[in-house]
């Protein structure tokens, strides 16, 4: 890595830093029902108005089963309802400002895949996004879910961390009241700020129709020949009959896109307003807006490590957690940055010059760096926003951010779902750490029993369950898009072999981590793959808060013991190397096997010549 990569990762390591422990603390007054805020005077008559239109008592608490009760019906009245948009979308009022494109209704199962991935806040597209939804689909359906689910997450840490912090109680928060706050007072006013911040920058916000600009150079392709009605047409054979298409004009996206963006990025969506997501240069004009939107993506989960310190009333446990995260979040740059300056040693020898790395997939703006630390830090958290293509990316590059997203998105992570990850990783360190020394496990004065460590157990099986089945699956079947030219069904990759083989992997991988990004070489828009990837985004987000809701609760119950001198610190060096041991373990234990049959393997046959 050149100076100047170490310079840009400096500085964003500096300034993530700086805000962590005044977010943190910003973060403890929203997330106490009575906490004060600058912002008091404006909000609170909105927030009163609101738990009153709902009926809620905001002193009221919930048990854990309460909390998740309320969770899951939100969740799933939100889904039914983006689900309804997107397919009245074609026949919604005011078609002519918010549907000039006059966009069809989104099918079945795509408008369930869409649903139920803005629900869980994965925010995987199985579509192409100027091209399918309308300026009302985006603010209303998705946009609204980019603040609800986030909302949801930041929740769910807050509850786990209550039940940490608490002895000998019952409640764990009240889940209307986190929805609520965190939204007014957090969500919404950053990203008013860092709409304008991106406005600035030359991203668009409007409700103009799609500009259409000439090509210097017209484009020939062959498409699929339809009818009069829109039909495929068949010849005689059966087969799909196909056309010369040339294209002489370009479409130039328009609409409101800052404000999908700002919450894009810092609620951890990173659903792209367009099908080339951050490395369309509307949406990333600047190098500028490429730093700030990769460091909003870490802001708020980096700041939450400081909110569970000050919480439990230990700040060098949360400052413990915030180094294990950073450990992984710094190796996993290294090593992808290492290997895409590395380049691919088939093209050196065809003469590409070495020193040039591996640029495919990348743009020319940001470069190879800048490109691996936004794939590392994206899939680091669960939001799934790129500015290269991860499919592009050579075997070991593309092993790490497919290897972020399996340990559980747990380096700082999405917006809440980092936190409560990486504490189940925690109880997993203090039940190996009581087990070496032959005592009941502690942490932070509760014992830990059988039952805490089934849940967070369970945690873990639930995403190696969703990941590996699905997968296998995947594998063995040819559920995908029908070829154009035999109209046989496909297995859906854009490659063979083991790169092939990483694609399905990385596709069940991001939609069970809740992370969204993919590989870009899955054709995913079909009906099975839609339903499959639809099911394992509820899998990795539900199937995992529900038994973090029952550890929250049996924390919470627990009376304090005191401190002996066979406690076992969880703070300081010796705790945070033990975590990144036990993540790093657990992480290899259940998905070695499954990375050594993609990217490991293609990466020694890339460097014996072949080419998938």
């Amino acid at each position: 890595m050149n100076s100047s990569g170490w310079i840009q990762l400096i500085l964003y390591v500096g300034i993530l830093l700086a805000i962590t422990k005044p977010l943190g603390l910003y973060l403890c007054k929203v997330l106490d029902v009575d906490g004060q805020t600058f912002l008091d005077p404006v909000v609170k008559p909105l927030e009163r108005l609101t738990y009153k239109l709902i009926g809620v008592d905001p002193k009221e608490e919930h048990d854990w089963k309460r909390y998740a009760t309320a969770m899951l019906l939100f969740s799933l009245v939100s889904m039914l309802f983006t689900y309804a948009i997107l397919r009245l979308q074609a026949v919604l009022p005011f078609q002519s400002l918010f549907n000039s494109q006059k966009l069809s209704a989104v099918s079945e199962h795509l408008s369930f895949n869409t649903a139920a991935s803005f629900t869980t806040n994965t925010n995987w597209q199985s579509y192409s996004g100027e091209g399918t939804m309308s300026y009302f689909s985006q603010m209303v359906a998705l946009a609204i879910h980019n603040f609800a689910s986030a909302a949801v997450g930041i929740g769910i840490a807050a509850a786990l961390v209550r039940g940490i912090a608490r002895h000998t109680a019952k409640t764990i928060g009240n889940f209307w009241v986190d929805l609520t706050r965190v939204t007014y007072y957090l969500l919404l006013p950053i990203c008013i700020v860092f709409a304008v911040v991106l406005v600035s920058q030359g991203m668009i916000q409007n409700f103009k129709p799609f500009d259409t600009a000439a090509l210097t150079e017209p484009v020939h392709a062959q498409v699929e020949k339809k009818n009069d009605k829109g039909e495929t047409v068949k010849g005689s054979d059966g087969k799909t009959v196909m056309e010369d298409q040339v294209t002489d004009t370009q479409t130039i996206v328009q609409g409101p896109m800052a404000s999908q963006i700002a919450i894009k990025m810092l609620g951890t969506n990173g659903g792209g307003y367009t099908n080339a997501n951050a490395a369309q240069p509307f949406e990333n004009p600047t190098p500028l807006s490429n730093f700030l939107q990769m460091l909003s993506i870490f802001a708020i989960p980096s700041a939450l490590t400081y909110f569970l310190g000050r919480t439990v009333k230990n700040q060098g446990h949360g400052w413990a957690v915030w180094a294990a995260m950073f450990v992984l979040f710094f190796a996993g740059v290294m090593v992808a940055a290492h290997y895409e300056a590395a380049g691919n040693p088939n093209l050196t020898a065809l003469g590409v010059d070495p020193a040039d790395g591996n640029m495919e997939g990348k743009e020319v703006r940001f470069g190879i760096f800048n490109s691996a630390l936004f794939a590392t830090i994206t899939t680091d958290a669960s939001c799934g926003a790129v500015n290269s293509m991860h499919d592009s990316f050579t075997p070991l590059g593309g092993l790490v951010p497919l290897l972020n997203i399996q340990l559980g998105e747990v380096v700082f992570g999405g917006v809440g779902a980092g936190l409560y990850g990486m504490l189940i990783y925690v109880i997993i360190a203090v039940f190996i750490a009581g087990l070496m020394v032959g005592r009941t496990p502690e942490y932070l004065g509760k014992k830990i029993e059988p039952k805490d460590v089934k849940m967070a157990s369970f945690v873990i099986l639930i995403l190696a369950f969703s990941i590996l089945g699905f997968s296998a699956w995947a594998s063995v079947s040819k559920m995908g898009a029908p070829d154009p030219l035999t109209n046989q069904l496909t297995d859906g990759t854009n490659n063979s072999g083991p790169h092939g083989f990483s694609e399905i992997l990385y596709a069940y991988s991001s939609a069970t981590g809740n992370n969204g990004s993919a590989f870009a070489g899955l054709t995913a828009n079909a009906p099975w793959y839609d339903t499959t990837l639809g099911l394992a985004t509820l899998f990795g987000r539900f199937a995992m808060i529900v038994p973090i809701l029952a550890l929250a609760g049996s924390l919470a119950r627990k009376k304090l013991i005191a401190e002996s001198a066979g406690t076992f610190p969880v703070s300081g060096p010796l705790f945070t190397s033990l975590l990144v041991g036990t993540v790093l373990l657990v992480g290899a234990l259940t998905f070695v096997p499954a990375l050594v049959l993609g990217p490991v393997v293609e990466h020694f046959l890339m460097h014996a010549g072949n080419w998938f």
